[in-house]
């Protein structure tokens, strides 16, 4: 399997977070690019275990969502203040699919450059 098919694979993957993908492997060899994805895959987060984590802080553990994306001072910052009375907490319900790709971006990047240095 050539490396442009596994990233059609890339579990939930968007338009926009593949294309992102092909546009840094452009001028990269098939093993080159195999073997940055196979490290982008066990880093990136999957938009629908945000959406679900996000969903989580309804019940009582708002921030989880944030925490997992690497952002512990603000997960905290919910935590402790119930999500910011839940608005915090809808906010990323509505932006969770942009709040991944964010993070899968800054992941892609660090992989860029652990894997092409």
């Amino acid at each position: 399997m050539n490396s442009d098919n596994l990233i059609l694979l890339l579990p939930s993957s968007s338009f926009e977070e593949r294309s992102f993908i092909q546009t840094l492997l452009v001028e990269k060899s098939e093993e080159e690019k195999m073997t940055f994805i196979t490290q982008y895959i066990i880093q990136r987060k999957d938009p629908q275990q945000i959406l679900l984590f996000t969903l989580v802080g309804f019940v009582g553990i708002a921030g989880i969502q944030r925490v997992i994306l690497d952002e512990i001072l603000i997960g905290l910052l919910y935590f402790f203040t119930g999500g910011f009375c839940f608005i915090g907490t809808i906010v990323d319900l509505i932006r969770y699919k942009e709040l991944t790709f964010e993070y899968n971006k800054k992941m892609a990047n660090l992989v860029y450059h652990s894997v092409f240095r």
